[in-house]
């Protein structure tokens, strides 16, 4: 097994030899393997991010690209309904 910028290259064959022990070192380690073919790569296996992982990635961006241009309490306070707004129209 190689290991060149961040990642092992396992041959097809040694991968399939020791699928279920990689698949373990994967989900503990968070190692990345690409598997390989006659030399050629294939495919890579990568770890999954947990949902807490990619919502913390996603509200990170989000916050970053938010301007806020009024104070909360005018933000929530309550609208007047005769300010021009008629959705019965």
């Amino acid at each position: 097994m190689d290991k060149p910028s961040g990642h092992t290259l396992i041959a097809a064959g040694k991968f399939k030899q020791g699928c279920l022990a990689i698949l373990d070192e994967v989900a503990e380690s968070h190692a990345e393997y690409v598997i390989t073919k006659r030399g050629k790569p294939v495919a890579r296996l990568v770890p999954l991010e947990s949902d807490e992982a990619k919502e913390a990635e996603v509200l990170a961006g989000l916050r970053s690209s938010v301007n806020v241009l009024v104070g909360e309490e005018e933000l929530l306070a309550p609208t007047d309904a005769d300010a021009g707004w008629n959705l019965q129209d």
